[in-house]
């Protein structure tokens, strides 16, 4: 970092300076202008680049590791080094001016970050701030402080982004107003923040632990969000609810719940690689694991310590030295003979067998709503997709995202419902897209049946999302697994007046090697090996990296599209006739 390399979203070595230029965008090398900042568009990226290159480093996620970096080494250069980071961004970002100025949400990580950082190096006796020119900076920095939180509170996004944006804002003024209690608009930022995260952790999180958002890179950092405004709030003596925690512990629940046992956790939804914190920038790891880690120390909760595996340095950072030893005695009790797998309210449901052993065959199946709100901005056309793995190998794979603000093809692509494991109708969307972040006609789902026992696991569902088409159809998917012959068989049915050309989209991971065989298709991962059964009577294509149509492809992090095997089976069905596929495990 302090060579000036920096990592930016999936460019891991961007050369930006030390310090760098705070509003050039790294992407496409635009150098933005210092105009007002909540007038700003950045609905060109051919002219301004992709924003979300802009706002990562201005999040301030890097200062966080240099301020670990000094309390574990109390090397002089990481202090100099974040105070020339204040010192120029407060020149360069002026209140109100250029594109740092235009996102309530992103001041809100800011503080979060900077609050993180003031307190690693020791509040307002840091030795940062012993000489002239650090009391300058020091007061330089808490009236930037005063700014941002005051451009939040009067910036709080209550109608379109009235989604994740609004509890990451929400936690930025919780945190500065717990962290800088030197003026009289604290309290007031602090009971703001404090109703508005009460109310919107129960509304945007449903009572099973699902984001409504229905995306689980969007869980994953709304529960930091959540996580940080509830620690301040515990610092402070004046702790979050027991229903705000209660929330927080079944979103851990069902995350849990979905991954599988190689720690693999479906793509569903929208993705940004959105960070809130900087405290694990220079560690490897699983976003989702940490967050497990942590919460199974702060619920005491044995079953989340068993699927988290360890103490992630992340979590050390926040709760202590004492967080190992607690988590180790954690693992040494017992945990419930069966764990939670249905989840009605978001939608989600678990199938399989053997489940958190390295034998096992795991199913998720999304039986969900489009999204949250009016619009569902960071859905996907998606209804009746699934993910398969075995034995902790990925098979059967929701192929991520892509981007938002690139080539409007792939972003259309990727959340449209080719790109799932799901039937597509006459080659159109389950949802009428209305642009980038809008859908204009949604669908409804509805489970038909849930049935589990010994031998078998079975759900049924169903969508009404192309009755907008001739013949009004109606799509509706059986699983059923059969628990002693590691087999499962997905019957689609299209229900309708008329006979409907449909295809059949199966997405696999790209450590896959799809073969066809006399039998079916043989389908491997490592030492694993599945077959895979089509129904008769169709066109079968295989696309690897594939740009008409655009399929074979799978995206693991934003911005970042990487070739892999997609199968595709297209056929004519008559109404209420079903076309069964199957997947047997070798």
């Amino acid at each position: 970092l302090l060579s000036g390399q920096w990592r930016v979203l999936a460019r891991d070595a961007e050369v930006l300076g030390f310090p760098p230029e705070w509003n050039r965008n790294p992407d496409k090398g635009v150098l933005l202008p210092l105009s007002y900042g909540k007038l700003m568009s950045f609905r060109n990226p051919a002219q301004t680049g992709d924003i979300k290159y802009l706002w990562e480093p201005n999040r301030h996620l890097e200062m966080v590791c240099l301020a670990q970096a000094w309390q574990i080494t109390g090397d002089a250069r990481y202090l100099e080094g974040i105070g020339s980071l204040l010192e120029s961004w407060f020149v360069q970002c002026p209140h109100a001016l250029g594109a740092n100025w235009s996102s309530a949400l992103e001041a809100g990580i800011r503080l979060i970050n900077w609050a993180t950082v003031w307190q690693l190096i020791g509040g307002l006796q840091s030795p940062l701030f012993e000489h002239p020119v650090g009391k300058v900076l020091r007061t330089d920095w808490l009236n930037s402080v005063w700014r941002h939180a005051e451009f939040i509170r009067g910036h709080l996004s209550r109608h379109s982004s009235a989604n994740n944006h609004l509890i990451g804002e929400l936690s930025g003024l919780f945190v500065a107003g717990a962290t800088w209690p030197f003026w009289e608009d604290a309290k007031q930022w602090r009971r703001i923040a404090r109703e508005g995260l009460e109310r919107e952790v129960l509304v945007q999180n449903a009572p099973d632990g699902v984001n409504l958002e229905q995306t689980t890179s969007y869980q994953q950092f709304v529960w930091d969000f959540l996580l940080f405004a509830g620690l301040a709030a515990r610092a402070t003596g004046k702790p979050m609810s027991d229903a705000y925690w209660a929330r927080m512990e079944a979103m851990l629940e069902y995350v849990a719940a979905i991954m599988d046992a190689g720690g693999n956790v479906p793509m569903f939804g929208d993705a940004d690689d959105g960070r809130v914190s900087g405290l694990s920038l220079g560690a490897a790891g699983c976003p989702f694991q940490s967050q497990l880690a942590t919460g199974a120390l702060l619920f005491s909760n044995p079953a989340l310590a068993r699927k988290a595996g360890i103490v992630d340095l992340r979590t050390r950072w926040l709760l202590g030295r004492e967080a190992c030893a607690a988590f180790d005695g954690l693992l040494l009790q017992a945990v419930p003979a069966t764990s939670r797998t249905d989840f009605p309210q978001g939608g989600v449901f678990v199938l399989g067998a053997n489940l958190d052993t390295p034998e096992e065959f795991r199913i998720v199946a999304d039986a969900g709503p489009l999204g949250l709100g009016g619009i569902a901005a960071h859905g996907h056309a998606d209804a009746l997709s699934f993910t398969l793995s075995v034995a902790g190998r990925e098979f059967l794979v929701d192929p991520g995202t892509g981007t938002y603000h690139g080539a409007g093809p792939w972003r259309d692509a990727f959340r449209g419902t080719a790109m799932h494991n799901t039937l597509c109708i006459g080659g159109v969307d389950q949802a009428v897209s209305g642009g980038k972040f809008m859908w204009t006609r949604k669908y409804k789902t509805r489970v038909v049946a849930r049935d589990t026992n010994r031998v078998l696991d079975r759900l049924v569902a169903e969508h009404d999302g192309y009755r907008r088409l001739p013949g009004r159809p109606v799509h509706r998917r059986s699983w059923e697994f059969d628990k002693l012959g590691d087999r499962l068989t997905v019957r689609d049915e299209v229900q309708g007046a008329s006979t409907q050309m449909v295809s059949l989209n199966w997405h696999f991971s790209e450590e896959c090697n799809v073969t066809c065989t006399p039998d079916g298709l043989s389908i491997t991962n490592g030492p694993v090996c599945i077959v895979m059964i089509l129904p008769p009577d169709g066109e079968v294509s295989i696309l690897h990296g594939s740009n008409e149509p655009l399929a074979g492809w799978i995206s693991r992090a934003y911005d970042r599209i990487e070739p892999s095997t997609t199968v595709v089976w297209r056929g004519s069905v008559e109404s209420g006739e079903g076309v069964e596929t199957t997947f047997r495990r070798l």
